[in-house]
């Protein structure tokens, strides 16, 4: 027993044994499932990608591989770092949230690699529940969230100052973003990022709008997420 406590916890030394490796692939794949359930957890399920979660599992589990592997051979390492300097990998910008989810499946994997799971797994549990708590308690999300709104006018109206005081009362924020004809110059579209003001009713918002266009096409939606 006391020889197990002792692999847990202590780093990997220069002989590698088909235990170590089996150990070291038991702890990495159980770290990349927790991160990856975590993730599945915390995400909106609409934006998550399966691809996205199933390399979060195994990437702990290829570097954990790798870093055995390698071990304190110099000649591995200058081997493994001249494959991965031919290797491009090509990818759109992701989301800081997604990058650091990355960084953190690495560094699990870091952990096995080096012999340290006791703590690489107490590493993985902790970050996972701050990261449960952080999403529970909604920490650092906007108390009102953007609307886009498009207004269809009349031609012979003048839309500068036209809504002013109705979005004075209604909304905290508004910019004018677009405005374009439609129907042969005989409309005007007005397109509009707002943030509803606390306890504002869309609704009502949307009456009085029509109140001044002619109870022309009003709509509301939410401005759509940049595609990952």
């Amino acid at each position: 027993m006391n020889d197990f406590l002792t692999s847990l916890t202590a780093g990997s030394g220069e002989t590698l044994t088909a235990a170590a490796v089996l150990l070291a692939l038991l702890v990495s794949g159980l770290s990349g499932f927790m991160i990856g359930f975590t993730y599945l957890k915390t995400n909106d399920s609409e934006n998550v990608q399966r691809n996205f979660v199933l390399t979060l599992f195994m990437l702990p589990v290829i570097m954990s591989v790798i870093i055995l592997f390698v071990g304190s051979n110099v000649a591995r390492a200058f081997s493994l770092a001249g494959t991965v300097s031919i290797i491009r990998f090509r990818s759109a910008p992701g989301d800081p949230k997604d990058i650091g989810y990355i960084f953190f499946s690495v560094a699990a994997g870091l952990a096995c690699g080096i012999g340290f799971y006791f703590y690489g797994l107490a590493f993985v549990v902790i970050l996972c529940i701050i990261m449960a708590i952080l999403e529970k308690s909604k920490f650092g999300r906007p108390r009102a969230r953007a609307r886009m709104l498009k207004i269809t006018i009349p031609e012979d109206l003048n839309y500068t100052g036209a809504f002013a005081d109705v979005f004075e009362a209604y909304t905290k924020r508004i910019s004018l973003n677009a405005v374009k004809t439609a129907d042969l110059g005989s409309v005007f579209v007005l397109t509009y990022h707002i943030v509803m003001a606390e306890g504002a009713d869309e609704k009502e918002l949307i009456d009085q709008l029509r109140c001044r266009n002619g109870n022309l096409t009003i709509s509301i939606s939410e401005i759509p997420a940049i595609a990952k």
